[in-house]
């Protein structure tokens, strides 16, 4: 019966504060990722907002490069003639 209680001792002075602090240190890593994961909601949510007008923004894109490719094959043509 007494080893039962030197047990029950250990185990309430010992092992439960140890899991405490263990689980204490695990809840607090796990506020810190729900906190880094709140901020890059917001930002994902704010992001989205400045996705808007991408269509256009690529469709303008693609004119510019239509009209610098057409230079530039007039421009490798006469090159081409200076040459040859």
């Amino acid at each position: 019966m007494t080893l039962w209680w030197i047990g029950n001792a250990i185990l309430l002075l010992v092992v439960v504060p140890v899991l405490v602090a263990l689980l204490n240190r695990v809840l607090a890593a796990l506020e810190r990722i729900r906190g880094a994961t709140d901020d890059i909601l917001a930002g994902g949510v704010a992001l989205t907002g400045e996705l808007d007008n991408v269509p256009e923004m690529l469709a303008e894109t693609d004119g510019t490069i239509k009209d610098v490719a057409t230079g530039a094959v007039r421009y490798a043509g006469s090159v081409g003639k200076l040459l040859g």
